[in-house]
């Protein structure tokens, strides 16, 4: 099964028509700031994208990196965010790779919504390992992927064809906590429901500690 190409969606459909493209904030990642869990800090969007909530978490005091694998989402968030004023940096590199781009930059908080679920099992623990090298001792990582009680999509299988064409994986808490024990000590884990274009879905969300 191979991945879809990514900068192909964001350079031949309109942002808004990108279903996972949302300028609002998503509640789960407000609430994290909000209620003092995450501290303005040296934070990581792992698929930035349009860099809308790397944008956001700025404008919180945070100082922010997104990565995104395609190009053409890179170029929108850098001018989005010099559009703002916001001061984010956002770097072209594939998440599944060795991250010779940030040249073995640490960071405190490391976030990817609704990207999990579009990495496939067999690729989960190489990303998970990546990420856990990013962060320092003791760093956060908050994550959150649709669950395979999810009834969007067709509503059954694990995995699912979008109307964009992308395919997604949809987990299982048990899964989620497996993929994270070897390289966190799991904070929250939990299933929530986020709104969308498509509608609600129900989705797996996990705040953890790098060990």
């Amino acid at each position: 099964m191979k991945y879809p190409d990514m900068d192909k969606i964001y350079r031949t459909l309109p942002l808004d028509s990108i279903p996972w493209n949302i300028e609002i904030p998503p509640a789960a990642l407000v609430g994290l700031v909000e209620q003092g869990r995450v501290l303005p800090c040296k934070a990581v969007d792992l698929g930035c994208g349009a860099g809308n909530y790397a944008i956001w978490l700025a404008g919180k005091g945070f100082e922010v990196t997104g990565i995104d694998s395609s190009p053409t989402a890179i170029a929108i968030a850098t001018k989005k965010a010099a559009q703002k004023g916001a001061m984010c940096r956002f770097v072209v590199a594939d998440l599944l790779g060795d991250l010779h781009e940030l040249q073995g930059e640490t960071f405190d908080f490391a976030y990817d919504w609704e990207l999990l679920h579009h990495i496939f099992p067999q690729d989960r623990e190489r990303y998970i390992r990546n990420v856990s090298a990013l962060l320092g001792p003791g760093g956060k990582y908050f994550s959150v992927c649709f669950s395979k009680d999810d009834p969007q999509f067709g509503g059954s299988g694990r995995f699912r064809k979008t109307r964009i064409g992308t395919i997604l994986y949809f987990s299982s808490e048990p899964e989620i906590r497996d993929l994270l024990e070897p390289f966190f000590s799991i904070l929250d884990l939990k299933a929530i429901e986020i709104g969308a274009k498509s509608g609600t879905h129900i989705a797996i969300c996990s705040f953890a500690e790098r060990r």
